[in-house]
């Protein structure tokens, strides 16, 4: 299917993903490739006519310093509306002919934006009305730098007193610019915003959704599978589950799961990915047990990044040497050649970034390369062009259940990670235990006003061993045992996040359980720490 489209140019913003959410959520496919792409690229990429329209990301730079980047003049020369945001609409003034400066007054955080000349862009698109008559907007600002003079053939849009050009428009040619940024929930219009650029002005059809998506997902690993067979490492996480569930559905007993439990996975988490995908999908999984290989290399470990590496090569030699066994073929397969990951597109994004330089890299992704090269397997990702919440849709749509697919994230190094200092035995088992007594009242408490549950009110919730033991009492006898965190947080981009302020009902019953039945921890306490300061995860 040829689905309409948009060009998302990533000139180095942090939250260049969060456009292109804004924009699938308009139900319209869009792609976000690197500003710095060719003329040639960019007219090539439109060849197809499928192009509808182009939006140009913020960045930390300054457009008038000789070394920052400007978008591909080609941009200009589709005949396509775009739309710039903050550095975009910067470059795009200063591209065009208009003059840009640094700012004396900076704006960082909430303003107040002004709307002039009745755009197609905002028309009708305000959040509260002026005494005089003027429709305003709630925005968030981030900027330094500003334009001062106007391209020839814009006019004015927006504007806010420290910054008198905010917004500009030349209508002839569908450009259109904000020095805002309609991408982050705290400008409260930005979904309406990016809307109305992507579906009325640039008139893209909005078909990218994820029910219809299954039959053309299916079509495409058919054609690059043939009859050739499929491993995949199932972790029992929402990205690597909704791919296994999708390329079954596509290619049946042709996929073979290999399924490696480390000893540091979620209460009866294991059986319950083998009840879903063996028992209920019938798909063939092969189960490692390599927990005391695991918990033999992490003795005496304790240094949060050291437990990381030993845990995710550990689990690529165990991969490894099933998926040797597995492309060796016999015993009635011919042998694999495609090994298939669960990459989502933030991922790709990221490493993307990262390799063109123009994104402070934030992280270095396991899925994205090196693996397939390792085994000598061909890579099928057919996740690679979804965002997360689409994962999860998709996953619905396959027919996975929801509280599988909606279920809060979980590291990869698994509990690994959530038990402070060095691993053992004991200490995953007692913190496994505890975890379960959170999360089970997490979704027993409902809160009155939502009427929803607050497993569903927290975006992570979890809780954290600490290698610590501290005094009780328990009936008349003392008691020295250890200690627990709990941790729940709220975020909408898990960028930054606030801790869920959990009633403390919910709290209390918690803590009663959990001192209560599990034997061996007495004391339970909650975290009330930000990102940033703090991390989600502890380690």
């Amino acid at each position: 299917m040829q689905h309409s489209k948009i060009l998302i140019l990533d000139f180095g913003s942090q939250v260049t993903q969060l456009i292109a959410r804004r924009v699938r959520e308009a139900h319209v496919f869009c792609e976000v490739h690197p500003c710095d792409v060719s003329d040639d690229w960019v007219r090539a990429y439109a060849q197809d006519g499928t192009l509808k329209g182009v939006i140009l990301s913020g960045s930390h730079a300054s457009v008038y310093e000789e070394t920052t980047d400007r978008a591909p003049q080609a941009v200009f020369e589709l005949g396509v509306p775009v739309l710039g945001i903050c550095y975009g609409m910067q470059t795009m003034a200063q591209q065009l002919g208009g003059k840009v400066e640094g700012g004396h007054t900076r704006e960082f955080g909430y303003a107040e934006v002004r709307a002039h000349g009745h755009t197609a862009l905002l028309k009708d698109i305000a959040d509260f009305t002026t005494p005089e008559g003027h429709g305003m907007l709630k925005v968030w600002m981030s900027h330094g730098d500003k334009v001062t003079e106007l391209p020839p053939g814009f006019k004015l849009m927006a504007s806010t007193p420290s910054c008198p050009i905010a917004g500009m428009a030349d209508e002839a040619r569908h450009y259109y610019a904000v020095q805002f940024h309609p991408e982050v929930t705290h400008t409260v219009q930005g979904q309406a915003l990016l809307n109305r650029f992507v579906l009325d002005i640039c008139q893209a059809r909005p078909d990218w959704i994820m029910g219809d998506y299954i039959a053309e997902a299916v079509a495409k690993i058919r054609e690059q599978v043939g009859d050739e067979e499929v491993i995949l490492g199932l972790s029992g996480g929402v990205d690597s589950s909704v791919a296994a569930a999708l390329i079954h559905r596509a290619i049946g007993d042709q996929l073979t799961c290999v399924f490696v439990d480390h000893g540091l996975l979620r209460l009866n988490e294991g059986d319950m990915v083998m009840e879903m995908f063996a028992g209920k999908l019938h798909a063939k999984v092969i189960r490692v047990d390599a927990s005391d290989l695991f918990l033999g290399k992490l003795a005496g470990v304790s240094e949060p990044e050291a437990k990381r590496k030993i845990i995710g090569g550990l689990f690529v030699d165990v991969f490894k040497a099933e998926a040797a066994k597995l492309k060796a073929g016999g015993a009635g397969h011919k042998g694999a050649t495609f090994l298939a990951q669960g990459t989502i597109y933030p991922d790709v994004i990221e490493s993307g970034g990262a390799k063109s330089k123009k994104a402070v890299t934030i992280k270095s992704h396991h899925n994205v390369g090196g693996l397939p090269e390792q085994l000598g397997l061909k890579l099928l990702e057919p996740l690679r062009e979804l965002f997360k919440d689409e994962v999860r849709e998709l996953g619905v749509a396959l027919g996975l259940p929801h509280a599988m697919v909606y279920r809060h994230p979980f590291p990869g190094p698994g509990l690994g990670v959530r038990i402070l200092g060095e691993v053992k035995k004991e200490y995953a088992d007692l913190l496994r235990r505890a975890d379960a007594i959170f999360i089970e009242e997490l979704h027993n408490f409902t809160d009155a006003a939502t009427g929803k549950t607050w497993y569903d009110l927290t975006s992570q919730a979890f809780t954290v061993f600490l290698p610590v033991k501290s005094v009780g009492v328990m009936g008349d006898g003392r008691t020295y045992d250890y200690v627990v965190a709990l941790r729940a947080v709220q975020t909408s981009d898990f960028m930054t996040a606030d801790w869920a302020e959990l009633p403390y009902a919910l709290l209390k019953k918690v803590s009663g359980r959990i001192i209560n039945e599990v034997r061996g921890i007495n004391r339970v306490t909650y975290d009330v720490s930000s990102k940033p300061p703090a991390t989600i995860e502890w380690e």
